[in-house]
């Protein structure tokens, strides 16, 4: 079963060719250079960036998996959630090649694909994972952190999510009040590997004391700015190190715990963990040392452009659908859901 899939969810145009779980070819372009002065993703820029870039990235991914569309048996796209204006490019672009080419239609939640990435294989296919369900799913993305029941393929339960802030989206805003540019996390991972004492400065820990599993790191973000505004800018500038990393302390530590949380309420210690944050090694260290302490095993994305927006976990989740043979029955009836939950 070979589906060629698409993603332009945010600042990404990205095509993958999978059959299966095997990536035959992936194709990312990254607007983050367009968007680097904006601090932030500029919506009608992302607009404009995928329109001109996604025929070639879909060209290119074809040839890359020397096949041609007569070879593909579906067509898989975000269906959300994501920017209004980013989505929209790539659901008109699924829909042209579905009706020029009469290929099946396959739409994906963008958070499906999240879960699903560490289980995406290379061409040869590996590395060899086995489903072993249920998994307590991790998303720590920019803008997602929720825990997820995956009780079987395509069967969710979210138990937990951010009421605010996403962990991505508070370590870009933290970063940025520190002058790091965006995105802002990989620069706050880097200055914090430089220091030995990865908490110099105590920063607070929301919602720790509540029962559930619900997130906020707005309080997070405040507390940091009221911290750099209580001192000159000279001590902000020869202490950055400290400060950055103390202030990624205090959002992974609420992640730890929240996990830690959700392990025991659950019963479940087999994780499953997508998203942007996780490239973090800092992350993966601790998430790593939490399931060893719980007896566990812990699930990463295998390949470092996983981590990120790709079209590849978006056509392994399309396999699974296309199994089930949920297909999208009305292509006109297909649109953008910028809020789609699980």
């Amino acid at each position: 079963m070979n589906i060629l899939s698409l993603d332009t969810s945010a600042d990404e145009t990205s095509c993958a060719i999978m059959s299966g779980r095997k990536v035959l070819s992936n194709v990312i372009f990254s607007q983050i250079i367009l968007h680097e002065k904006w601090g932030g993703i500029f919506p009608t820029i992302a607009k404009r960036a995928h329109e001109e870039r996604i025929d070639g990235v879909v060209e290119t991914c074809l040839q890359k998996a020397k096949m041609t569309m007569d070879k593909i048996d579906y067509v898989a796209v975000t269906q959300g959630p994501g920017l209004a204006i980013a989505l929209e490019v790539g659901i008109l672009k699924a829909k042209a090649l579905s009706q020029q080419y009469n290929k099946k239609l396959i739409a994906v939640n963008h958070l499906e694909g999240h879960i699903y990435s560490s289980f995406v294989q290379n061409s040869k296919g590996n590395p060899i994972r086995d489903f072993s369900f249920p998994y307590l799913a991790l998303i720590v993305s920019g803008g997602h952190t929720e825990f997820v029941l995956f009780e079987d393929h395509l069967k969710y339960t979210v138990i937990g999510q951010t009421i605010d802030d996403a962990s991505g989206e508070a370590l870009d805003k933290g970063g940025k009040l520190l002058g790091l540019g965006y995105p802002a996390g990989p620069v706050i991972e880097r200055l914090s590997e430089e220091v030995e004492n990865k908490e110099f400065f105590p920063f607070p820990r929301p919602m720790l004391k509540s029962n559930d599993l619900q997130f906020s790191f707005s309080g997070l973000k405040t507390s940091l700015l009221y911290f750099l505004k209580e001192r000159t800018q000279e001590e902000n500038i020869s202490q950055l190190k400290e400060i950055a990393s103390s202030y990624q302390e205090a959002v992974f530590d609420t992640i730890i715990k929240k996990t830690k949380k959700a392990i025991r309420q659950t019963g479940i210690n087999r994780l499953v963990v997508g998203g942007g944050v996780i490239a973090n090694k800092r992350l993966r260290n601790l998430l790593r040392a939490l399931v060893k302490n719980n007896e566990g095993t812990v699930l990463f994305p295998p390949y470092s452009y996983l981590t990120g927006d790709n079209a590849a976990m978006i056509g392994v989740v399309a396999y699974f659908k296309a199994e089930k043979k949920l297909f999208v029955n009305n292509i006109d009836d297909l649109d953008r859901i910028p809020r789609m939950n699980l």
